[in-house]
């Protein structure tokens, strides 16, 4: 009993480690495990490589519409390959004449553009008519 109590043991650890030896990885076992990896490894990225890897990641998945294609596509792959594939599919976009890809000279103008949009989206707060209507301060000047 004593045995296999510390055999059970082992093979549990051991089992532990390999799904910990991934982390630095796209986990492809399905689409909901897949979208989870992406969002821990893009958040222990440089930030000047974030938008590049989420870019990079949504291009290829816009490429491989089939969930079965795009997840053999990403699994196992390190941030950097998943930014190559990108940069891989934009070229070939681009020479092809996909449409939208014409305003960017480049792959790294695009990213460039994507990084300024993405500043600049909580940086402007319009005011909201119904805001004003449900604020809770009362005029109390009678």
């Amino acid at each position: 009993m004593k045995k296999i109590s510390l055999f059970l043991i082992f093979i549990l650890s051991c089992v532990l480690l390999s799904a910990c030896g991934r982390s630095d990885k796209v986990n492809g076992q399905n689409i909901r495990t897949a979208y989870k990896s992406v969002k821990v490894l893009k958040e222990r990225l440089p930030a000047e490589k974030r938008i590049e890897f989420e870019v990079s990641f949504w291009t290829i998945r816009d490429a491989q519409k089939a969930d079965a294609e795009f997840l053999n596509a990403v699994d196992g792959k390190t941030p950097l390959e998943i930014i190559g594939m990108g940069q891989e599919i934009y070229q070939q976009r681009k020479n092809a004449g996909f449409k939208g890809y014409e305003q960017y000279s480049s792959w790294e103008d695009m990213i460039n553009k994507f990084g300024q949009e993405r500043s600049q989206q909580g940086a402007i707060k319009k005011e909201d008519a119904r805001d004003k209507a449900n604020d809770v301060l009362y005029n109390l000047k009678r």
